[in-house]
């Protein structure tokens, strides 16, 4: 399978690991270095469930489930918005909580995310097409 370069840096950013400490294992766009010492408390977005609040899953561009995580307020704020519910936690309990779920991945600081989706306006081209069944 050949990829595009704009592809194939995509799946570099995405394929590249990171270990405990926050250094990068491969060669990321944008490595976030934590601290060392006892685990800096992160910002991990959550939503609301019948029992109170659960982690919230996202998928990379490449269609994998994941955890995210951020290093700022202002950082989950910039990409999720600033209406989305966040817990402080640590690297290790993000990842012991997303691990029963099967992720692996925690992505600390994502930049890119994709618009809500929205049903497009009724002026719109989008809204002129026919639908089908099925």
């Amino acid at each position: 399978m050949s990829r595009t370069p704009a592809e194939a840096a995509a799946v570099a950013a995405v394929n590249s690991p990171q270990t405990e400490a926050g250094e990068p294992g491969g060669e990321p766009s944008h490595p976030v270095r934590l601290p060392s010492g006892p685990a800096p408390a992160l910002y991990v977005p959550v939503r609301p469930c019948p029992s109170g609040f659960t982690l919230r899953v996202f998928r990379t561009p490449l269609g994998e489930r994941t955890a995210v995580a951020f290093t700022s307020g202002r950082l989950l704020a910039d990409c999720l918005g600033p209406r989305q519910a966040a817990v402080r936690l640590s690297l290790p309990a993000v990842r012991a909580l997303a691990a029963p779920l099967g992720i692996t991945g925690v992505r600390i600081d994502p930049q890119l995310t994709a618009p809500p989706v929205r049903p497009p306006a009724m002026d719109s081209p989008a809204a002129l097409l026919p639908t089908f069944p099925g």
